[in-house]
C-alpha cells in the first residue's frame, strides 16, 4: 500500500477551510500570493508558514526587550512588545474562531503587527518620526522588517494579506468612536486584518490597567466606575467582555465592530490611561530620558554611518536616514542602554536637528 505524500496534508486543511470557515473569510487557496516565488510546504498552509517566519524570526525575538508601555527594563511583571503580540494573538484567534474566520491569517498578522517597533514604545518612535520629518511610522517599519530587514536583507517574502494586515493594523489618530475599519495607511483587504485592529486595542487597554494598577500608580477603583461595571473589574472579566461584544456586533460579517455600550465603556477606560495615567510622572518621566537615548543614537550612527555597515554590511547606503532609523529601530531597550554608555564614553551627544 502505498502512502499519500506529504502535500496531501496541506491540501486537506486547505479543503476543511473552504469547507467550514464562513463565506467571508479569506481561504489559504485564495491568497493574492507573495512578493517573489515561493515554494509551497507540503503540511502547512501559506498563513501557517507566514506564522512561522515570523516567530522564528530574530525580530521577533527582539520584542522581548522592547517597552510597550512600562519599561522592560523595571521588571518582570510589566507587559513587554512580546507579551502584548501574544495577547493580541490570543485574542484575534478567539475572535476569528467564533465568526468562521481564518484563525491561521489572523495568528500570523498578529505576530508581525509590532516587528518594527521602536525601543522604549510609542516614545522611540516618536523621536524617531520627529528626526526623520515625518517619516518614520511603526506599521510602515513592521512592514520593512518583513519584507527587507529580517535575514539580512533578504526578508521573509510573506503572503499579500499578512503583509496588508501588518500595515493596516495601525488606526492613526481615530479614537475608537468614530472608527470604521480605515486606519492611517487604508483598510485591511480582509476581515482577519479587521479582527487585528480590534484585537490590539483590547489588548493595550486591558493590560494597561493591569500593569498600572501593578506599579501602583493608581487603583482599580479610580477607573471610570460606570465602564467597570459593565466590563467587569478584573483583566478576565473586561477582555471576556469586550471580545463577546465584538462577536456579538460582527456576526454579519459585513466590518468588524464593536457594540455601543461596551464601546462606550472601552473607550471611557481607554481615555482615563491617556489622561491620567501615561501622563503621570513615574512614567513620563523615565520616557523622556529614553527619547534622550534614542536621539543620541541616532545623531551619532547619522555621524558615524560606517559603524553601521560594519554590522549591516547589506543595508542600503545610499538611503543614509532610513537605514539609520532602520538601526535604531531594531534595537532593543537594553541595546539601546548599551550602545548610549559606549557612546557617552566617547564624550557629548546632541540630538540631530
Amino acid at each position: 500500500m502505498t502512502s499519500k505524500p506529504l502535500h496531501a496534508i496541506r491540501e486537506r486543511i486547505e479543503a476543511t477551510e473552504a469547507q467550514h470557515l464562513a463565506p467571508q473569510a479569506q481561504l489559504a487557496i485564495r491568497t493574492r500570493g507573495r512578493q517573489k516565488p515561493d515554494e509551497e510546504c507540503p503540511v502547512r498552509t501559506c498563513y501557517q508558514k507566514d506564522r512561522d517566519r515570523i516567530l522564528h524570526s530574530t525580530a521577533f525575538r527582539n520584542l522581548k526587550f522592547k517597552t510597550n508601555v512600562f519599561l522592560s527594563t523595571s521588571g518582570e511583571k510589566f507587559r513587554t512588545r512580546l507579551t502584548h503580540v501574544l495577547e493580541v494573538s490570543q485574542l484575534g484567534r478567539t475572535i476569528c474562531r467564533a465568526l468562521g474566520l481564518n484563525e491561521d491569517l489572523a495568528e500570523a498578522t498578529a505576530l508581525g503587527h509590532d516587528l518594527g517597533h521602536t525601543p522604549f514604545g510609542h516614545v522611540g518612535e516618536h523621536v524617531l518620526h520627529r528626526l526623520t520629518g515625518g517619516k518614520f511610522y511603526h506599521s510602515q517599519q513592521s512592514l520593512r522588517v518583513v519584507d527587507y530587514l529580517e535575514k539580512n536583507g533578504k526578508g521573509l517574502n510573506l503572503t499579500h494579506e499578512v503583509r496588508d494586515g501588518i500595515l493596516k493594523h495601525a488606526k492613526g489618530s481615530k479614537t475608537m468612536r468614530n472608527f470604521d475599519g480605515t486606519g492611517a495607511f487604508g483598510k485591511p483587504v480582509t476581515l482577519e486584518g479587521q479582527v487585528i485592529q480590534y484585537a490590539d486595542w483590547l489588548a493595550y487597554v486591558n493590560h494597561d490597567v493591569d500593569d498600572a494598577v501593578a506599579m501602583g500608580v493608581v487603583k482599580i477603583n479610580d477607573f471610570p466606575q460606570d465602564a467597570l461595571r459593565l466590563l467587569g473589574l478584573r483583566h478576565s472579566e473586561r477582555v471576556g467582555s469586550m471580545v463577546r461584544a465584538v462577536i456579538e456586533a460582527s456576526r454579519d460579517l459585513k466590518q468588524v465592530r464593536l457594540s455601543p455600550a461596551v464601546l462606550e465603556a472601552t473607550e471611557a477606560v481607554r481615555d482615563y490611561l491617556y489622561k491620567k495615567v501615561y501622563t503621570r510622572p513615574e512614567i513620563a518621566d523615565v520616557l523622556k530620558q529614553s527619547e534622550i537615548v534614542v536621539a543620541a543614537l541616532y545623531e551619532h550612527y547619522w555621524k558615524n554611518f560606517d559603524e553601521i555597515l560594519r554590522e549591516w554590511p547589506w543595508i542600503e547606503p545610499e538611503g543614509k536616514e532610513k537605514a539609520v532609523a532602520d538601526f535604531v529601530a531594531w534595537q532593543s531597550d537594553y541595546a539601546c542602554l548599551e550602545r548610549y554608555e559606549k557612546i557617552r564614553g566617547k564624550g557629548p551627544v546632541t540630538s540631530h536637528g
